[in-house]
């Protein structure tokens, strides 16, 4: 039994085209957002603001992709798991840094986790459309 194991790593160049790819479609969507990218221990490896983006969705963008690595699922997916148990649903987002709203995903390639994206400053929607940009741009898993 090896004591040594193997984890992807997302590389600072993939994060960067994850952020203009997401980018590009937020310009096509005519929205103004803020993106960021977090490697597997929620450490900031990229990020952007664009012109307009709201000031307060900064932190929001970082907390969503961090969010998404540390629980491994798509941020938007969270209020499911909440809603039916109230001590959860109220706790978890006092929970320093944490996102339970859509935006937010792991970066997931070949089944492993190697960081996540965090995108604010639009609609719900929007910011998971964006998202997903990020992530095919880096061949990464996009959830439906």
């Amino acid at each position: 039994m090896s004591s040594v194991r193997r984890v992807a790593e997302l590389t600072s160049e993939a994060a960067a085209r994850m952020v203009e790819a997401a980018l590009a479609r937020a310009r096509e969507l005519g929205v103004a957002v803020n993106v960021a990218v977090v490697d597997r221990g929620g450490h900031l490896l990229a990020f952007r603001r664009m012109d307009g983006a709201p000031t307060l969705s900064v932190g929001i963008a970082q907390r969503k992709a961090t969010s998404a690595v540390a629980f491994p699922i798509p941020t938007d997916r969270w209020y499911a798991l909440l809603r039916d148990n109230p001590a959860l649903f109220h706790g978890l987002p006092l929970i320093s840094g944490v996102a339970i709203f859509g935006g937010g995903y792991p970066v997931v390639v070949e089944g492993e986790v190697a960081g996540g994206i965090g995108v604010s400053g639009a609609s719900e929607e929007q910011d998971m459309e964006i998202a997903r940009a990020g992530l095919a741009a880096v061949g990464a898993e996009v959830p439906a």
